[in-house]
């Protein structure tokens, strides 16, 4: 339980009494939770979805959610997206990418990546049909979170010096990666059928290849590269669902 409550307060801005803040030791456990928090923040995300819709035109309701999802990380993920393009596109060798990674300042193109992503997300869950945008809007959190674990176990961690996700290397496993990715496949297909299975084999296929770049780039991976995962991640759900013929099949 401690270890479940260390995933959601390190995944999200979620106020929890004193007395259940928890420490280092069960956040270095909390790695097989990562999905369910990110259940969890889907269906919080579904239900303001379905609300705003029934409040809101389509625009501004599908901006509610899109500002909800970046919120309730506390922007944690957005900025590692930010930090990691300024790195990844600077044409820098490995050791100067990971000094601008580091540095707090957003470039030009942390800047373009996070409006592209913004962008994205706003114009994609406003190109699908009112009916299945909550079931879609489910399964973006669930993704980007399953993409943060499977980032973590397939990758080595590159800083030397240390950060904030290096709490999970001891832990981390490869059958946490099994687990996430059966986890993910199997409720999407749940939710959303035969489009929910496409969409959670697509979401494990743009992770490996986020995995890849990132070991291509710097040789493994940060607590940026894995906010990056999660952003970009979180968008692919909602690209297949519109691939797929705006949601008429689900």
């Amino acid at each position: 339980m401690k270890s479940f409550l260390a995933a959601v307060q390190f995944l999200t801005v979620i106020p929890f009494p004193k007395t259940l803040v928890t420490g280092e030791r069960e956040l270095e456990k909390s790695v097989p939770f990562f999905p369910v928090v990110g259940l969890l923040i889907g269906m919080m995300a579904a239900i303001l979805g379905y609300v705003m819709d029934a409040v809101l035109p389509p625009f501004p309701a599908c901006v509610v959610v899109v500002i909800f999802l970046l919120a309730v990380s506390g922007g944690l993920h957005m900025d590692g997206l930010a930090d990691t393009a300024d790195g990844f596109f600077s044409a820098r060798p490995r050791e100067r990418i990971l000094e601008i990674m580091k540095d707090s300042h957003i470039g030009v193109m942390g800047v373009i990546a996070v409006v592209c992503v913004i962008m994205l997300k706003i114009s994609l869950l406003l190109s699908l049909p009112l009916s299945s945008r909550p079931i879609v809007i489910f399964l973006m959190p669930l993704a980007g979170r399953c993409s943060l674990v499977v980032m973590m176990t397939v990758l080595p961690y590159v800083r030397s010096e240390g950060g904030l996700a290096t709490l999970f290397v001891k832990s981390r496993s490869r059958i946490h990666a099994i687990w996430t990715a059966s986890f993910l496949v199997v409720v999407a297909a749940l939710t959303a059928q035969w489009m929910g299975f496409a969409a959670g084999l697509v979401t494990l296929a743009v992770a490996v290849l986020c995995a890849l770049y990132s070991f291509r780039k710097i040789g493994g991976y940060t607590g940026d590269t894995l906010g990056a995962a999660c952003e970009i991640a979180e968008i692919v759900p909602v690209l297949v669902a519109v691939a797929w013929g705006h949601g008429e099949y689900y």
